[in-house]
């Protein structure tokens, strides 16, 4: 059986979290929880069935998926309740995936197994997971290892609550049974809800095998209730990407100090150094190396780069042998070919640095084409803007710019042209020119007396 269908249950509000956003959409590694748990049954399942409730609007604005089918549970019933909300929309040939928009670290190879389990007979397979303190947790309850029933905490006996293996509420199960079983449970417990759980008494009463497996990723399926279950579950969540990339080859001098909010690429031997923040889309070469308090965002960077502390690069491309650092500023747009050197206190913005030009400290490079062999001397300034619109400055191969030299686009400074320190150009240059712009010198004596 092929057809399988994810039911996410997202409709709680999330009380606790103390904030205004429904809970699956408070940020972990810079995605919503939601967005978490689907992508990894985005390409698993044929069909994801989302039940919401609580500013659902505005859940679904964010997930602006149009290929999932929204099924509002007006009254919060209890985990059964939210299921059999979405029955009318599952078909009996089909499994049934249950997972919880706050669940956001579960693998997708995980539930690929619990699937497996289901397509081999069982119809039912559960997820548990073995925690030294289970409070709160729904126990396992087995004879002779095979399970019997699920009791939730407020349910429990005292014998019960001794058991450390817990319900995670992940389950995979066909999705004609779950029909039948829902039909069966009621509201008889504390708190007057649907349990999901309890369709497991009904499945035992029915002779039905129930498969499990036991997770052997704790962090995986903890779930998240207030701001601090998920700043932890955050640094869990980094230290098994850090781990995963250090056994690929990465060096990182201390994984406990390094954050990847999306997704990183790196080839032999590159190093990353404390603090560094990875966001987006980021690739790195062969011989890399990022130095302290650096953010790289969606940006490709080439063989040998040497990226020294306190940069921030977004949206760039860093060719082979580049130097950028320390404090640089790389906004989007820039493309920084082979062997340029950009040093202390530079920003560059929408601009293409060539091959072994150097901005080695305090300029400003903004909407501007550079050749190769340039040198930019110290608080240069390209004067893009002129208040109303943006315009390009053209600078050719060869060109020197003295210290503290302004110019005023949109110009062209020509092949080999040199411009005198202290200028500031408002006409273009033409090749192997020298051009300056200063007031004549006066030095005036001055004397005081008491």
């Amino acid at each position: 059986m092929n057809n399988i269908h994810a039911i996410i249950l997202a409709a709680g509000k999330g009380t606790r979290m103390n904030s205004t956003k429904p809970k699956v959409l408070q940020i972990l590694s810079n995605n919503t929880l939601l967005e978490h748990v689907l992508s990894q049954v985005k390409t698993l399942c044929n069909k994801i069935h989302i039940a919401y409730g609580f500013k659902g609007k505005q859940v679904q604005q964010k997930i602006n998926n149009p290929n999932i089918n929204w099924v509002k549970q007006i009254k919060q019933l209890g985990t059964g309740h939210a299921v059999a909300q979405v029955m009318p929309y599952i078909e009996d040939n089909s499994i049934s995936l249950i997972l919880y928009g706050d669940v956001p670290l579960i693998k997708k190879s995980t539930l690929s197994d619990l699937i497996n389990k289901t397509q081999q007979g069982v119809g039912i397979a559960l997820l548990s997971v073995i925690l030294d303190n289970p409070t709160g947790y729904g126990r396992i309850i087995r004879n002779n290892k095979h399970i019997q029933a699920i009791v939730e905490q407020k349910d429990a006996s005292n014998l019960q609550l001794n058991i450390n293996e817990v319900n995670t509420g992940i389950m995979a199960i066909n999705s004609r049974l779950l029909k039948q079983y829902l039909n069966e449970i009621n509201l008889r417990n504390t708190q007057g809800e649907l349990y999901l759980t309890d369709i497991i008494a009904c499945a035992v009463a029915d002779e039905k095998t129930i498969s499990s497996i036991i997770s052997k990723n704790k962090f995986e399926v903890l779930g998240v209730n207030d701001k601090v279950q998920l700043a932890e579950l955050e640094r869990l969540f980094q230290k098994d990407q850090a781990t995963k990339f250090m056994q690929q080859g990465l060096g990182l001098k201390d994984p406990a100090r390094f954050d990847c909010r999306g997704t990183l690429t790196f080839g032999q031997n590159c190093e990353i150094d404390i603090n560094t923040l990875i966001e987006g889309e980021v690739a790195l070469g062969n011989s890399t190396t990022i130095e302290s308090n650096c953010i790289i965002k969606n940006t490709i960077i080439g063989n040998h780069v040497s990226i020294f502390p306190n940069c921030v690069i977004e949206d760039a491309v860093i060719g082979e042998g580049v130097t950028i650092g320390p404090f640089v500023h790389i906004r989007p747009q820039t493309h920084i070919q082979t062997h340029a050197k950009i040093g202390n206190f530079v920003e560059i913005k929408k601009s293409t640095i060539g091959k072994n030009t150097k901005i080695s400290h305090l300029s400003y490079v903004g909407d501007a084409t550079i050749g190769k062999n340039v040198n930019i001397g110290a608080g240069v300034i390209t004067c893009n803007y002129d208040g109303v619109n943006k315009h390009q400055t053209m600078i050719a191969d060869g060109v020197f710019i003295g210290s503290d030299s302004q110019l005023i686009a949109p110009i062209k400074i020509g092949k080999n042209a040199k411009i005198g320190a202290g200028s500031t150009i408002t006409k273009s240059v033409s090749k192997n020119q020298l051009s300056l712009s200063r007031t004549k010198q006066k030095n005036l004596k001055y004397y005081f007396k008491k």
